[in-house]
């Protein structure tokens, strides 16, 4: 027999209703009595191996954002077994349990302490169980069971951009697809109509349109030109409940820029323009500029400039600015004043990019025309060439006219020209011309061989205004005259063997000619008169600028005459007819059989161009022997400083030290202290003077001064005493004059300078009283006083 056990857990059950979330402690009052039981039965027979679960359903709802001031009650719990005597204890577990979720453990009730929010956790799963109290044993199995949030319209569409922005053509049909919006709503979709969305348009009519249930903004009006009007802002709304009354909504800006097509044709603001130019205008230089005016942007208002007719269509040009969209006129071909002063150009701008779609507008171009008047300015003088080319001959006399240069003044006023030469391209001064008609002449003798081509520049000013000039270069070509005789080609010196046969080639020779020779050179080869009968060589003109020697005899001695100078006279074939005497030296030389040569006395057979062994010998030793002499001298000079100032004792003399010092005469208070003259024992020898820079660096020694009396030999000792240890001497024995008079003359001092300092007429009468010798100066003082007294 089996005995059931119930566990039942009660939720109030039926339509969603506002008394659904009263508080327990008023959870009967006006309530349904209907309620929904969940039983759940063990077996409790001992020998049964399972329990079995008798859950009637195990889902359950909430309804979220709960505003009341208590806990909402979900439901209870109830088993069987519970006999009210408080014996059993229902626990819950699970998501929540304990914090969100709790349980009276003594009754079963379940209650949440926190608003739910479905849109955070919709659905929460928890574990129920009953146990008893005192054994802490479970009495019914742990079973679980599902709290789902039921949702209510608490979320508002948001747009998943708060701004949009597109872009379409100008110009586009109605119903062009611009962009499309997109809201989502975080209501449960599947519960009732709170997620669902519907799209309306709140500012951007009538311009655009939005699709209800996609979001699809589309275009409502036809032709919208940008140029008009580029910028547009439609306001979208989102509302769910489909839409109804009550329902939340979200707005969300969509900006709308109308792209340029090329829907519009260049024009120009006026028919005509005028420009002026001066005629020195250079090539390629710009005029002026013209724009059309085009109220499309980027590509679609590109611009080509091209001119189509007029009288200058081919004195000017156009180009396109590509930043500015300008036509730049340009000057193709040098204006003249004189020759034309005006041109009339007719100028068409075109679209370079034209969309087929907007033919119908019109031709995507427009024309202007164009004046250009051509300003006089004064010109340089303009030569008639742009080169001039001359030849002269180079046997032509000085002061001969070669050739004349032509220049004129452009301008209506036909100023007088002057021409004079670039001396920087005629250093020499080979060339010269005529100011006044511009005719070259030659200034000094030319010469073909020295230099072919003279290039030179002429200079051609107006008198009255000399900075307009101009320049052109004249090529001058000296032509060739026979004046210069053919001579060998090189330097011939051969030798013949002492055993040589008759007849037998022993050199070959070869001329040339500086002159230039339009069908060739033809030399012709002779011996000179003196040595055509008596030489000891014949010569033979082999006719094409080559002669041969031979010998004449059979054999050669070259003791009797080592060398032979044959003289061979070459001449030319061109007028006037120029010859020369070149002489070929012939040394005779030992042989042997075969005729090559085994003893010769001419080195330079051996080293024709260069010098013999022994005379690069002889001259290297001579640089050696140069070089030895140059080392002893400056050795000798060397040592002839180190030696001493006094080489014996017998070449004793007195050293002159030579100052070269001039004093400022009485003026110059620096460089002396004529104090120190009137009173030498006095002189301070530490005081320097202050006109030149010391030369020593040691201070010069202070000598004391003789005392009154002193004995001639103390004063000689003192002064070797001092001069032993005076660190200026110098490191080699030497020769120290003292002069002493000692200072008790009775002449006293004779210095002239030591009179200045007495203020009174002195007494020259003592001089009588020192005998004959002093008789002269006694006469010619006592000659002053007697002056003085008169």
């Amino acid at each position: 027999m089996r005995t059931y056990h119930c566990f039942w857990l009660l939720f109030w059950a039926g339509q969603l209703h506002q008394s659904f979330l009263t508080p327990l402690s008023k959870r009967t009052s006006g309530f349904p009595e209907k309620e929904k039981v969940l039983v759940l039965s063990g077996n409790s027979r001992q020998d049964l191996h399972r329990s079995k679960r008798s859950w009637m359903w195990n889902q359950f709802f909430l309804l979220e954002e709960y505003t009341g001031t208590d806990y909402q009650y979900v439901g209870k719990l109830h088993s069987d077994q519970d006999k009210g005597d408080g014996s059993l204890k229902y626990i819950l577990s699970g998501d929540g349990a304990g914090d969100l979720f709790i349980i009276n453990e003594n009754t079963g009730d379940i209650q949440a302490t926190k608003r739910l929010d479905r849109e955070e956790k919709p659905v929460y799963i928890l574990r129920a169980q009953a146990i008893n109290r005192r054994t802490g044993r479970p009495v019914e199995p742990e079973s679980e069971f599902i709290i789902k949030i039921h949702d209510i319209n608490d979320n508002e569409p948001m747009f998943t951009k708060d701004v949009y922005n597109a872009s379409i053509p100008e110009m586009s049909d109605v119903g062009t697809f611009v962009v499309q919006v997109t809201a989502t709503d975080a209501d449960d979709p599947t519960y009732g109509n709170s997620a669902k969305v519907v799209y309306s348009i709140l500012q951007g009519q009538p311009y655009f349109s939005v699709e209800s249930e996609t979001g699809i903004i589309k275009t409502a009006l036809l032709n919208m030109d940008r140029e008009n009007r580029e910028q547009y802002q439609v306001v979208i709304q989102a509302k769910d409940m489909g839409g109804q009354m009550g329902g939340l909504s979200g707005t969300t800006t969509v900006n709308i820029t109308l792209t340029d097509v090329n829907d519009n044709p260049p024009r120009f603001p006026q028919s005509t323009y005028q420009f002026r130019a001066p005629e020195s205008t250079p090539l390629d230089s710009p005029v002026g500029r013209i724009k059309a005016n085009d109220a499309d942007v980027d590509e679609n208002a590109e611009i080509e400039y091209s001119i189509t007719e007029g009288d200058g269509y081919d004195m000017f040009g156009i180009t396109t600015d590509k930043d500015t969209q300008e036509g730049i006129i340009t000057v193709k071909k040098a204006l003249d004043f004189e020759s034309k002063n005006l041109y009339i150009l007719k100028v068409e701008a075109t679209n370079t990019h034209v969309d087929p779609r907007f033919l119908y507008l019109g031709p995507f171009k427009d024309s202007a025309t164009v004046r250009i008047q051509v300003e006089d300015v004064d010109e340089p003088p303009m030569f008639s060439r742009p080169a001039y080319i001359m030849e002269v001959k180079e046997d032509v006399p000085l002061n001969s006219v070669i050739g004349t240069v032509t220049a004129q003044d452009p301008d209506a006023a036909k100023n007088p020209v002057k021409y004079s030469v670039d001396r920087h391209t005629d250093m020499d001064r080979v060339f010269n011309i005529n100011s006044g008609n511009g005719s070259i002449f030659t200034s000094k003798p030319l010469d073909r061989e020295t230099l072919l081509w003279h290039n030179i520049t002429v200079i051609a000013a107006e008198i009255n205004n000399p900075k307009q000039s101009s320049r052109v270069p004249v090529f001058i070509k000296v032509l060739d005259v026979n004046d210069n005789a053919p001579e060998f080609a090189m330097f011939y010196e051969t030798f013949v063997c002492e055993n040589a046969k008759a007849e037998q080639l022993i050199q070959t020779l070869s001329a040339v000619d500086k002159d230039d020779s339009y069908n060739g050179h033809q030399f012709s080869f002779s011996l000179a008169p003196e040595a055509a009968s008596s030489s000891n060589f014949t010569l033979q003109d082999n006719r094409d600028n080559t002669a041969g020697i031979f010998t004449r005899k059979t054999r050669y001695n070259r003791h009797e005459t080592s060398t032979y100078f044959l003289p061979v006279v070459i001449s030319d074939n061109d007028y006037p007819i120029q010859s020369s005497t070149e002489t070929v030296t012939i040394r005779v030389c030992a042989c042997d059989h075969r005729g090559k040569m085994l003893s010769c006395n001419a080195e330079a057979l051996i080293h024709p161009t260069g010098l013999s062994t022994g005379a690069l010998i002889a001259i290297l030793l001579c640089i050696i022997i140069l070089l030895v002499t140059v080392v002893l001298f400056a050795a000798l000079r060397r040592q002839r400083k180190k030696e001493p100032l006094i080489i014996s004792k017998e070449d004793i003399r007195d050293n002159i030290v030579s100052y070269n010092d001039e004093g400022g005469g009485e003026e110059d208070t620096q460089a002396f202290d004529i104090g120190t003259l009137r009173n030498p024992e006095a002189i301070d020898d530490n005081k320097l003077r202050r006109d030149i820079v010391p030369e020593t660096l040691f201070l010069p020694r202070r000598t004391a001064t003789a005392r009154d009396n002193t004995d001639v030999r103390d004063f000689i000792n003192q002064r070797l005493k001092e001069n032993d240890t005076d660190p200026t001497a110098p490191p080699y024995d030497s020769l120290a004059t003292y002069a002493y008079e000692g200072n008790g003359s009775v002449a006293e001092s004779l210095s002239s300078l030591e009179s200045v300092t007495t203020d009174g007429d002195q007494d020259y009468d003592y001089l009588s009283d020192w005998g004959p010798r002093f008789k002269k100066l006694a006469d010619m003082y006592g000659s002053m006083d007697s002056d003085k007294d008169s």
